[in-house]
């Protein structure tokens, strides 16, 4: 587990154009190999290393990851489903939040819901089965997405 993130506020720990760019590098591409980051930013090979090792061990750079086109999958249909556990029930709809595979992500959060969370579903015939899964623990709200006009993105770094 990646250590929490360090707290930026010194001067001295703000990220240089360096990182920035590399984080820059990285987030179109994970995959870039150290020379072609360390060709793009103007520095060797071993400081663009040491200064991913640093990113990392600062919480800054927590993972690298693959993204897929959940389309390509079979799975045609986005649902966001803001979730109300009834009295009693708030652990038991987090665990079977957490053990659904249907759901890529899920938030805790405050006001009226507790927890909003996507599903990814290859038809809309799957949503009734998963929904009355926690119908007898919360009330629901769902939402199918149409498009998403802002992908997850990196927050401003500069």
């Amino acid at each position: 587990m990646a250590a929490p993130a360090k707290n930026l506020r010194n001067k001295s720990d703000v990220l240089d154009e360096v990182d920035q760019a590399l984080i820059a590098l990285l987030s179109e591409n994970a995959r870039l190999p150290i020379a072609e980051l360390a060709r793009s930013v103007g520095l060797s090979a071993p400081s663009v290393a040491e200064r991913l090792r640093r990113l990392e061990e600062d919480g800054v750079v927590r993972a690298y990851r693959v993204e897929i086109d959940p389309k390509a999958l079979g799975y045609t249909l986005t649902a966001i489903v803001r979730i109300r556990p009834l009295p009693g029930q708030l652990h038991a709809v987090e665990k079977l939040l957490v053990e659904s595979p249907e759901v890529v992500e899920c938030d805790k959060v405050t006001g009226d819901d507790c927890y909003v969370a996507r599903y990814l579903l290859r038809s809309i015939e799957e949503l009734d089965p998963i929904l009355e899964r926690i119908a007898q623990r919360a009330q629901t709200s769902t939402s199918i997405v149409k498009t998403s006009p802002v992908k997850r993105r990196l927050p401003a770094i500069g």
